[in-house]
């Protein structure tokens, strides 16, 4: 199912979560990969850049459309270490992202197989390749000891 690039990719992703964390961010990471390099990185930044939008997903497509100087990132991958909202599968659609391969499922959010499905919504003119489950327990574990940190 996943292959050892996935696996590379998903630990850069994981790097960049804890990156958040030490920011006192909510630690997502993502990575945008075409014709296998990385062209952008993410990180979740809402809270210090005032933007409810700077999720690590947007992030990454931002800089990536950025990177090549197109708005279409056909054919890229993105590895996101949490299940994406409504709001970043809505971009990664209108992106026309390939693939999206993330590690822990968002039973409170997630809109690709928890609350919502809509990476199957057969009402959107592009469809996505999702895989969920790469290094689900470590990036859970991420976002689990972030928030009981400011819960003590």
């Amino acid at each position: 199912m996943f292959s050892d690039q996935d696996l590379i990719w998903m630990q850069r992703a994981l790097a960049l979560a804890k990156e958040s964390a030490n920011r006192q961010e909510v630690p997502v990471g993502a990575v945008l990969v075409l014709d296998e390099k990385i062209i952008a990185e993410g990180r979740n930044c809402p809270i210090s850049t005032c933007d409810p939008s700077a999720h690590a997903e947007m992030v990454a497509l931002r800089q990536g459309a950025k990177n090549i100087n197109n708005y279409r990132l056909v054919n890229s991958t993105l590895y996101v270490t949490l299940e994406p909202c409504v709001m970043c599968v809505g971009a990664l659609i209108h992106a026309r992202i390939k693939r999206v391969v993330f590690g822990a499922a968002d039973p409170k959010a997630g809109a690709v197989t928890s609350v919502f499905q809509l990476g199957a919504a057969h009402q959107f003119n592009h469809r996505i390749v999702y895989e969920g489950g790469l290094l689900a327990q470590q990036c859970g574990q991420v976002l689990s000891d972030f928030f009981k940190a400011k819960r003590a």
